[in-house]
């Protein structure tokens, strides 16, 4: 894989040259790989909003720069309209900002000011309701009739309709029930699978992050920390907890085991893998 965005020493400062100053991304530099699952997690006031804004032109830099493919986003500041066709990013609790009239509206909102035609447009409205799981039956109704659930897939919908070749989600299932975060990922993790799209999502659960994503980008104190494979920085559960972070429920009851004598992997972040360890422990009764 290569990398489809590349940031490099971005520094975002705000109230610069005021009492106020402060760099709520220092010095950061990573990728984001072609077609991967990327999961980006940290405290409260690490970076993570402000890092997402900048990777479609949302923020610009006061030091740095970010490449989408090979380009500087900010080669040519007419052009960033583009760059935000091109990286969708779904805000925290996006149900705030839907507007239109109808559900078919919202979300052919995008597509409609990328100046697509009207049968292009209702095949990427149909094709992304489908992915946010919603059905076509919703499609002439107000979304402000429908439930929270639905209005955040509606916004989903919204953006996944102008097919970008990268979706950011912020917090995607804060304050859903736990049926309706379920339902949420699965649909996803379905529409990474099937379109091959790149997929960053943020969040402050680490269950979520272990059982969805492919690679994990840890932030702390404006920078980046650790970077790697959910069992690599999971492995490092101790450095995440000095750093204000939780580690996955699994993974707290394996280390507790550890401390109690257990010869378990304290790395463990699924059920299903912890499982398998404490049945080869008994001799391969579950």
């Amino acid at each position: 894989m290569k990398p489809i965005i590349r940031v490099e020493n971005l520094t975002h400062t705000y109230g610069a040259n005021t009492p106020f100053c402060r760099s709520a991304v220092k010095n950061v530099s990573m990728e984001i790989m072609e077609g991967e699952f990327l999961g980006v997690i940290g405290h409260t006031g690490s970076g993570k909003s402000t890092l997402i804004q900048h990777l479609n032109g949302l923020l610009r830099p006061t030091s740095g720069s970010i490449y989408l493919g090979d380009r500087d986003i900010w080669a040519d500041p007419k052009k960033i309209r583009d760059v935000r066709f091109r990286v969708g990013l779904v805000f925290q609790y996006p149900e705030y900002q839907l507007f239109e009239e109808t559900v078919y509206k919202d979300i052919a909102f995008g597509p409609r000011n990328m100046g697509l035609d009207s049968k292009e447009i209702d095949r990427r409205v149909r094709s992304a309701l489908a992915f946010a799981g919603l059905g076509e039956e919703l499609l002439e109704k107000s979304p402000f009739d429908l439930s929270g659930g639905q209005k955040r897939r509606v916004a989903i919908a919204g953006v996944i309709a102008m097919e970008p070749e990268v979706l950011i989600l912020d917090e995607p299932s804060a304050g859903l029930d736990p049926a309706g975060r379920r339902s949420m990922l699965e649909n996803i993790r379905a529409y990474h699978r099937q379109k091959g799209t790149t997929v960053v999502m943020v969040s402050h659960s680490m269950d979520e992050v272990a059982e969805n994503v492919e690679r994990i980008v840890v932030l702390a104190n404006a920078g980046t920390v650790m970077s790697g494979t959910p069992h690599e920085v999971f492995s490092r559960a101790q450095e995440l907890l000095d750093v204000g972070l939780n580690v996955p429920q699994v993974t707290q009851v394996a280390m507790e085991l550890k401390r109690q004598g257990v010869a378990v992997d304290p790395a463990v972040y699924t059920v299903e893998a912890l499982r398998a360890q404490l049945a080869a422990l008994k001799g391969g009764r579950a």
